[in-house]
């Protein structure tokens, strides 16, 4: 370990006066204490000026065009043209706005159109048999208006049976009862509950927004009253979601993750971090079961101890899931995603050998590429990647291991890091080549966690 000694240079006459274990001790720890900040400034540097993206862009050749290259005027998009008699006349652009132009950035289906007729100047008072209206030419504009909001106002007649008679003077009244409610007694139509789930879970719009809303459009109804009916809503969803999950614990392939959330108060100004942990089943399923951390037992809490004949757990590298695995009997498969987010993260530390990582990777994502293009399932997707993958795959595992083996780098360094993440996990990451029906990654359970990531920086409490 590095100590407060270390960090200051030593003179000449100190440093004759070391031993040389002494001093190979301060160098190494130097050494590291380096990487680690530069590391550091790295990651930094790349979330406040680097791109998010990990897509792949291969290191430029150093080819540089000389002073005099001009380079080649853009070829600039043919108009498009129309067939008019005798010859061909250029179309112009329109926005949909002029007469007779036609309207194809809605579908008349799905969205309300209002219809305003604009009457002819030139008819004006003309009587009706002075003029005939042969056509019409139609222009359309989008347009928006205030909340959609509406109070359904149910008028229930109370009447009096006169061919009843009760002996006793007493008329008979009857009336309709009122339409039932999805939330018993609440005075929100099932139109608002699902319209404000939506504005909040889906397009991520906090419930204060919504009252705000909900004041300028009219409506006194308190924050609270908002709140009150999500937990109701959230409660009729509860069936459906313990039958979904039921559903993914039965399949036999199940992918697994877990992200970070705050919920709770923790004390006077700070939320308690707790967990969603997806889990996608094989009909496209996806459940978030929500744990207060990231414990191992609570692997066990979601998917259960039975397991399928021939399970598969597809996830990441954390080692709860491992864990699971072992005491479970089901095949550990691992994700190519988060092993090459490592050598991607490695640019800075080894952009060479990073680099060259990277390359020999991108093969084995073409040949999932050509398997979704040819819609290839089953024993022709397992035949195929045992074909065309597997070895890049072999070549690739031969690379890392010839790296490791051969450089000399700090175990600090990003590039050992990640060439021990590959091989530490060398049989969990070519499960998928024997098993058709395991995902080269956990990039479908990744884009399932998108909402919540979103959610994050606008969902309160």
């Amino acid at each position: 370990m590095f100590d407060a000694t270390l960090a200051r240079t030593p003179d000449a006459a100190e440093v004759a006066a070391m031993q040389p274990q002494r001093l190979v001790q301060m160098l190494r720890a130097q050494a590291s204490t380096i990487e680690s900040l530069r590391a550091q400034i790295e990651w930094f540097r790349k979330q406040i000026f680097g791109a998010k993206s990990e897509r792949y862009a291969p290191q430029p050749d150093g080819v540089q065009m000389h002073l005099g290259e001009v380079l080649p005027a853009p070829a600039l998009p043919e108009a498009p043209t129309r067939e008019v008699p005798a010859h061909q006349r250029r179309s112009a652009r329109s926005d949909f706005a002029d007469d007779a132009a036609s309207a194809p950035f809605f579908d008349a289906a799905k969205v309300p159109v209002v219809t305003i007729d604009v009457p002819c100047p030139e008819a004006a008072g003309l009587a009706p048999e002075q003029y005939e209206v042969i056509g019409h030419k139609e222009s359309h504009r989008l347009a928006q208006r205030p909340g959609a909001y509406v109070v359904l106002k149910y008028r229930r007649a109370l009447i009096k049976r006169r061919d009843i008679d009760n002996n006793d003077g007493r008329a008979t009244l009857h009336c309709a009862p009122a339409p039932l409610s999805v939330i018993e007694g609440s005075r929100a139509d099932v139109s608002f509950v699902v319209a404000t789930m939506l504005d909040k879970f889906q397009w991520h719009l906090p419930l204060y927004r919504q009252h705000q809303r909900l004041e300028q459009a009219g409506f006194k109804l308190s924050r609270q009253w908002l709140t009150g009916l999500m937990a109701q809503a959230i409660a009729l969803l509860q069936p459906i979601y313990d039958a979904q999950l039921e559903s993914i614990r039965r399949c036999r392939i199940k992918t697994v993750d877990e992200t970070p959330i705050k919920a709770g108060r923790a004390g006077p100004g700070k939320m308690r971090a707790g967990y969603f942990w997806p889990v996608y089943g094989e009909l496209d399923e996806v459940c978030f079961a929500y744990f207060g951390s990231r414990e191992h037992r609570h692997v066990h809490e979601l998917l259960g101890l039975e397991q399928p004949a021939g399970a598969v757990l597809l996830s990441d590298g954390y080692g709860a899931y491992e864990a699971f695995a072992k005491k479970t009997g089901v095949v550990h498969a691992q994700c190519w995603t988060h092993m090459r987010r490592n050598f991607h993260d490695a640019l800075g530390a080894a952009p060479i050998e990073a680099d060259c990582a990277l390359r020999l990777i991108a093969p084995v994502y073409a040949v999932e590429a050509e398997i979704a293009r040819r819609k290839l399932h089953g024993q022709a997707k397992r035949l195929h990647r045992l074909e065309h993958a597997k070895p890049h795959v072999e070549g690739f595992f031969a690379w890392a291991q010839q790296q490791f083996e051969a450089q000399g780098l700090l175990p600090s360094n990003k590039l050992t890091q990640a060439l021990a993440y590959a091989l530490q996990r060398r049989a969990a990451l070519q499960v998928y080549l024997q098993d058709a029906d395991v995902s080269v990654d956990t990039n479908h359970v990744e884009r399932a966690i998108r909402p919540i990531a979103l959610g994050r920086r606008n969902w309160l409490f």
